[in-house]
């Protein structure tokens, strides 16, 4: 028993000297994969440093190129857009007939023809018509134009007597009516924004229209009867309205009186407020302003749809030797001369225009 308890023992101590030189080799190998996992994470850390560098070079390459390609597509943008416009404007020269060249200077007499009818009316030549008759439409909403021969026979005292009484199906709203080769062009009363095309001879309605954005508010502050304002000059039919959205700001839309089409439309920066109404006069808008209580007319905003005039330098122009208001004033392109009704007279005005500078 004792032999085989010493036999243990040194088995035992065997054991153990060569679990002691197992466990040596062991942290032997561990230190060496310890070093081996040093040196690859150091390689690791290496490459993903250089990784880094060269991902920045990279953004940085390709943001300088995605720099130089955005100002080179801005840069394209800018040249369409100015092509774009010059090409617009060569449409829009070619459409109004460029060759009208002149603009209003000042106002040099008025000649009070006639006092007869309401407080706001129109009255009238046909400037597309070789002939000498005058219309009236008297009031802000009716039905009944009135037509005379000739000036002389409108300044008759029994003037209505003489006069062929034309009526339309539809009554007009406002004062903004106008007369062109023949047809009355009006606001028909109840409608938002319905112009009509009515054939003064043959006594019926040729055509319609309905005139985006019109309607809503009064054309002119001091006029709140006229919604639709409609103007003839040497370019043929225009409406003049205002819009909400343009802060009360006046619209002017060229308008094909064959087709009764929409041409083109301006934005102009002639406010509505304390206007009373405005003309067109050789592809120029002109606004006519007052007090609300009535005084001298002026006009005081300009605006040229070809930019041809710098409206910045025409002076304010007054209305001579009158104290009042007009609920209209038509530009007659034939005679040259403004067409008023103030205060239920019949007022023609005469220019003095000069060339556009």
């Amino acid at each position: 028993l004792k032999k085989r308890l010493e036999k243990c023992n040194q088995d035992i101590l065997d054991y153990v000297e060569e679990f002691r030189d197992f466990s040596k080799m062991v942290l032997s190998r561990l230190a060496g994969l310890n070093n081996y996992k040093a040196e690859v994470k150091s390689e690791v850390e290496n490459l993903l440093t250089r990784i880094e560098r060269a991902q920045r070079d990279i953004d940085y390459f390709g943001s300088v190129t995605d720099s130089n390609t955005c100002i080179e597509v801005h840069e394209d943008l800018v040249k369409q857009q100015l092509f774009e416009e010059a090409e617009e404007k060569k449409k829009l020269k070619l459409m109004l007939n460029a060759s009208c060249d002149h603009m209003l200077a000042g106002i040099k007499s008025l000649k009070i023809v006639k006092k007869t009818g309401d407080k706001h009316g129109c009255w009238m030549k046909d400037p597309g018509k070789k002939h000498t008759k005058i219309y009236l439409l008297n009031g802000s909403v009716n039905n009944v134009i009135l037509e005379f021969a000739n000036i002389m026979t409108f300044m008759e005292s029994n003037h209505t007597l003489k006069a062929r009484r034309v009526t339309l199906p539809f009554a007009w709203e406002g004062t903004g009516h106008i007369i062109y080769q023949g047809f009355l062009f009006y606001h028909r009363y109840g409608s938002l924004n319905e112009i009509i095309k009515f054939n003064i001879q043959k006594r019926n309605i040729t055509d319609q229209m309905l005139l985006p954005g019109a309607g809503r508010i009064p054309a002119y502050q001091l006029s709140p009867s006229t919604k639709i304002d409609l103007a003839i000059d040497e370019q043929g039919l225009w409406a003049i309205h205002a819009e909400p959205e343009t802060g009360g700001n006046i619209v002017i839309t060229k308008i094909n009186h064959i087709t009764m089409a929409v041409e083109h439309t301006w934005d102009t920066s002639c406010n509505s407020k304390d206007a009373e109404a405005a003309f067109m006069a050789c592809n120029t808008l002109y606004v006519v302003y007052n007090f609300p209580s009535g005084g001298t007319s002026r006009i005081q905003c300009v605006y040229d749809v070809l930019d041809a005039v710098n409206t910045y330098e025409i002076p304010v122009l007054h209305f001579p030797k009158r104290q009042g208001s007009h609920s209209t004033i038509h530009y007659n392109p034939k005679e040259k001369q403004l067409f008023a009704w103030g205060d239920g007279s019949q007022i023609i005005y005469k220019l003095h225009t000069k060339q556009k500078v």
